[in-house]
């Protein structure tokens, strides 16, 4: 799985004109499942989320998480993500997770943040989104997750 987390002092996401998520201080996550990830991924992906330190501390270094400050997580699907742009001019989205999985992946992401954070909104998984944020910084990070190829041994 991919995020792409922007740490922001605002953060909104419109879909037909009504505001569906709405943050102040906090971070702007853009989500991405890719194909043959699992739940596995997703934890993994929302442990380093929820813990990675990109807010200042009272020396000014980011020493900080999301859980440290309490302040606001959007979620927010986007599949293009995981767009191969190594050829052509026109992206290719094969490695993307398939929809449905994608959207089951998406949604079990968001309960489980829930159940571990207290503000978390979210955008709406295939649908038109206009999202808006003032990226605070800018502070922008990517974080992914990474499958063990099939024919790899993990030792116990």
């Amino acid at each position: 799985m991919i995020a792409l987390l922007q740490r922001v002092s605002h953060a909104s996401v419109v879909v037909d004109g009504h505001t569906l998520g709405s943050i102040d201080a906090g971070l702007m996550v853009l989500l991405c499942a890719e194909r043959g990830d699992t739940r596995k991924e997703a934890d993994a992906l929302l442990t380093k989320l929820l813990s990675y330190r990109v807010f200042s501390d009272a020396a000014g270094k980011m020493n900080l998480s999301i859980r440290d400050t309490q302040g606001g997580l959007l979620l927010v699907p986007q599949f293009t993500l995981a767009a191969d742009t190594q050829s052509g001019t026109r992206p290719s989205f094969t490695p993307a997770a398939a929809p449905a999985v994608a959207q089951e992946l998406f949604d079990y992401f968001v309960d489980q943040a829930r159940s571990q954070h207290a503000l978390v909104q979210t955008g709406r998984f295939g649908a038109d989104m206009k999202v808006s944020l003032t990226n605070d910084g800018p502070v922008t990070f990517w974080l992914e997750t990474k499958r063990a190829p099939a024919n790899t041994v993990i030792p116990s």
